[in-house]
């Protein structure tokens, strides 16, 4: 379980393509030097287990779904990532309860800067935008965010300077891709009620 407060900027220095999946490499020394084999990080929202650890670097297999569902398979070499460890137990919930499983990828629609902030429109699958409502909580590309307006297809996020600064959507621009994990309470509450719904033509 994660909370979307990014701890590192880290950055992709090899991609091993193995078919329907890969194999990637990337610098974090921070999120590193206490990880090992079998542990978990988020790399731009995805929750990716640690293959093997060398110098501030760490190995991660991504597979075919995790491919087709973010957008981990546009990465290249120089790519600068989002990198988080699990929240540890009883560690502060900074951001909102993230579990590092992307729901889908939406895109980078436009950007509005402020004079210290910057509003970014987000365009998203239909089908994810029920879950998204205004002052709701969405992860975008790992980062902990309050949505501010909830279009049919669209959301806004506000980004201050230290959001700006610290992770990949700083420089982000129109037409980028950017994985979204929508609140999982809501995905859970939707499924609740429907289990109390009888089918149409079946009897109650």
């Amino acid at each position: 379980m994660f909370t979307g407060i990014v701890e590192e900027l880290g950055e992709v220095t090899a991609i091993e393509r193995l078919g329907d999946s890969s194999r990637l490499t990337l610098h974090g020394p921070l999120v590193t030097k206490d990880a090992a084999h079998g542990d978990s990080i988020a790399v731009n929202g995805v929750c990716l287990t640690v293959v093997t650890v060398v110098d501030g670097e760490f190995t991660a297999d991504v597979m075919a779904e995790t491919l087709q569902r973010s957008s981990l398979g546009a990465l290249t070499v120089g790519s600068r990532v989002n990198l988080e460890r699990p929240m540890a137990l009883g560690g502060r919930l900074g951001g909102h309860l993230v579990q590092g499983h992307v729901d889908g990828t939406g895109t980078i629609a436009a950007r509005t800067p402020g004079e210290h902030w910057e509003l970014v429109r987000v365009t998203l699958p239909a089908a994810l935008a029920r879950y998204v409502v205004e002052k709701g909580s969405i992860t975008v590309d790992g980062v902990s965010l309050t949505v501010v307006e909830a279009g049919d297809d669209w959301f806004t996020v506000s980004l201050i300077p230290t959001t700006l600064d610290l992770t990949t959507l700083g420089v982000k621009q129109p037409g980028d891709p950017v994985n979204l994990e929508v609140d999982v309470l809501a995905k859970y509450v939707e499924r609740l009620l429907s289990a109390g719904q009888t089918p149409a033509g079946e009897p109650r």
